[in-house]
């Protein structure tokens, strides 16, 4: 079964403690996520990564403080966290870019959820995968907009458990209950590992 690695938002502003909207404890598991994508490029298994890439401006603003604006340091990932042959994918429709040989996409993003590029779903036909390992930040809000869009395009998804962080431990966990409701799986990275 063809399998792709999701790894959500994990940018500096995210998981650094200095970041501008840091999620507490995230640099935890950012050895986790690094270890689950590599695992991934050593394997031949793509890693889509999500990225926010906002604009100075950008709307999202007025209920979020300014965070990973695009160019900035607080917008990159970590290097800890990148495959050698990756490639970015902006929200625009219509972007020019190429899949051809790639390790990690790079999928940007100026909204909570991947689904708003307008080039996921050409992504994920060109992948053609049927089964999706999820992780990153934050739990409840934009990997939760991940795993749920994935089921509805009738994905099978597994979120790792011990590579995400959230804002909120109640809002995760009765997300948690309703993702495994819904049909999703939880894991752990030792078994996505093994």
């Amino acid at each position: 079964m063809n399998t792709v690695f999701v790894d959500i938002d994990t940018q500096i502003d995210f998981l650094i403690p200095a970041g501008a909207l840091y999620v507490s404890g995230a640099e935890k598991v950012l050895p986790v996520i690094s270890a689950l994508n590599h695992h991934a490029g050593r394997i031949g298994t793509v890693v889509i990564s999500s990225a926010d890439a906002h604009a100075e401006d950008d709307p999202e603003f007025a209920a979020w403080p300014h965070h990973c604006v695009a160019g900035t340091v607080g917008q990159l990932k970590p290097a800890s966290t990148l495959l050698h042959r990756r490639v970015t994918v902006p929200s625009v429709r219509g972007a020019v870019f190429s899949l051809e040989s790639c390790q990690q996409i790079i999928v940007e993003k100026q909204h909570l959820d991947i689904f708003t590029n307008a080039n996921l779903p050409f992504v994920l036909d060109h992948l053609n995968a049927q089964r999706f390992i999820v992780y990153g930040v934050v739990t409840e809000i934009c990997v939760r907009c991940a795993v749920f869009g994935l089921l509805r395009e009738g994905k099978l998804v597994e979120l790792v458990t011990d590579a995400v962080r959230s804002l909120d431990e109640k809002k995760a966990a009765e997300m948690f209950s309703e993702f495994t409701a819904a049909g999703g799986k939880l894991t752990t990275s030792n078994a996505v590992l093994a």
